[in-house]
């Protein structure tokens, strides 16, 4: 086996341009599909950080309660039992959030924007000032108490600037119309997807406009060290909760169900608490990935469209390999016949051409591969902005590739399958030849 292993290498460095040209159509293959699966990779985990950013958590907690007339509201009115509950889940001393929300209208001497307003508690949130630069103003107006930071295009629209005095128009969490006045204290740089999403105040006063007691708000938000603990944890503090309180649970098999394909799983157990009916507070547990679970579904589809991707460009690849290597066993046929003369058995010509083919399909992988990760890493110099809607799906305004390892295994095996199968026939063919006839052949 050693020396048909040394036999191959030789034969395919004696042809250098032909392996050239045959490695290079396979390293194209591979460097496209790699570069598709890592960018789908990267695209996961970047929606995933930039919304937990966004919210401020990896897992988070909403209670919700039925109002007379049977509307779902969305408040936590039970601190204590928050703090119970992240105690017995061993999470007394995380990073933990909590906050309020409501969409605004915005007017300022005749211009109005539609605009998504978080209550936060500005000396709680350390993660928050550390996070959020300013063109104009900063936190240390975030004591006024109906302080207002918005944005760097929203400004633009409402043409105001840093102490400008704002109308809100809103409705409180029962759906009665309610009026305020914010004041600019601070101008963030634009965020792009994020500008009519990103708005911060101080939580009272937002409580204040939408009917919360001062010490109520409508998310909890727990900030872990490492996103990939998020299912675990979660996991843990669902289990402490529903020691405590009645919590939402999906039945089995929901999350896999073809009746709403297009639905989060976060968006299933708010479906879940339109259809229950209950007494007082009940409980949904959720993490970011449940947020995202869409963004997931997309990975799956782009890494199957990779994946046939891969197999069309070498169903194209294969036909040039199968008449290469006719073309090489008719050039070869006379060094066929004395090897077999020589004493060299079916199966060992057989297997020669094989292993040149094996050794083909492994240096394009190779070559694709490096080739991949030289594109990926110019690709992700380039600062494409925080401006855009697709700054969600980045990294600072760059691209970010996280190899699949399984994926690329995949498409090792399918790659080498193929060119080997390729490469078969014409192998087989080659083996079959009588030692005399091919010593009489011309070539």
């Amino acid at each position: 086996m050693n020396s048909l292993i040394i036999m191959a290498f030789r034969n395919l460095s004696r042809q250098k341009r032909r392996s050239i040209l045959l490695g290079g159509a396979i390293a194209f293959g591979i460097m496209i599909v790699t570069i598709i699966t890592s960018l789908a990779g990267g695209l996961v985990g970047n929606v995933a950080a930039n919304i937990a950013h966004l919210f401020a958590g990896h897992i988070f907690i909403e209670a919700v309660e039925k109002s007379p007339s049977g509307k779902n509201l969305e408040i936590i009115r039970d601190d204590r039992l928050m703090n119970e509950t992240l105690t017995a889940a061993g999470l007394s001393e995380a990073y933990v959030q909590k906050r309020s929300g409501a969409q605004v209208t915005l007017i300022f001497e005749g211009k109005k924007t539609q605009q998504s307003i978080i209550g936060v508690d500005f000396e709680r949130e350390k993660l928050l000032r550390e996070r959020i630069s300013f063109l104009q103003g900063g936190f240390d107006k975030a004591t006024v108490p109906n302080a207002l930071f918005v944005s760097d295009q929203v400004a633009k629209k409402l043409k105001v600037d840093v102490g400008d005095r704002v109308l809100a128009q809103t409705k409180t969490v029962t759906g009665q119309f309610n009026v305020g006045e914010f004041r600019i204290a601070g101008i963030m740089p634009s965020m792009g997807l994020f500008d009519q999403m990103l708005a911060y105040t101080p939580k009272a006063y937002l409580n204040s406009l939408i009917g919360l007691g001062p010490d109520e708000y409508q998310m909890l938000g727990i900030m872990l060290p490492d996103l990939t603990q998020a299912e675990r944890v979660a996991a843990t503090v669902k289990t402490a909760l529903k020691e405590r309180a009645p919590v939402f649970e999906l039945a089995p098999g929901t999350l896999t169900s073809t009746a709403n394909p297009g639905q989060s799983r976060y968006q299933k157990l708010v479906q879940l608490a339109r259809k229950e009916t209950w007494e007082g507070s009940k409980y949904r547990v959720y993490t970011i990935n449940d947020t995202i679970s869409q963004i997931e579904q997309v990975v799956q589809i782009l890494n199957t469209v990779s994946t046939v991707i891969l197999v069309v460009l070498f169903v194209i690849i294969l036909v040039g390999i199968l008449n290469t290597f006719r073309i090489i066993i008719y050039e070869r046929t006379k060094e066929i016949g004395t090897m077999r003369a020589l004493g060299v058995q079916r199966p060992d010509i057989r297997n020669l051409f094989i292993l040149e083919a094996a050794f083909l399909a492994l240096g394009g992988v190779l070559a694709g591969f490096i080739a991949a990760g030289l594109v990926m890493a110019l690709l992700s110099l380039i600062n494409f902005g925080t401006g855009t809607f697709f700054a969600l799906f980045m990294k600072n305004g760059h691209l970010s590739f996280v190899p699949q390892v399984s994926q690329s295994s995949l498409h090792i095996l399918l790659v080498v399958i193929l060119t080997v199968l390729a490469a078969y026939m014409p192998a087989r063919r080659a083996a079959k030849l009588e030692p005399a006839e091919a010593l009489r052949s011309s070539n």
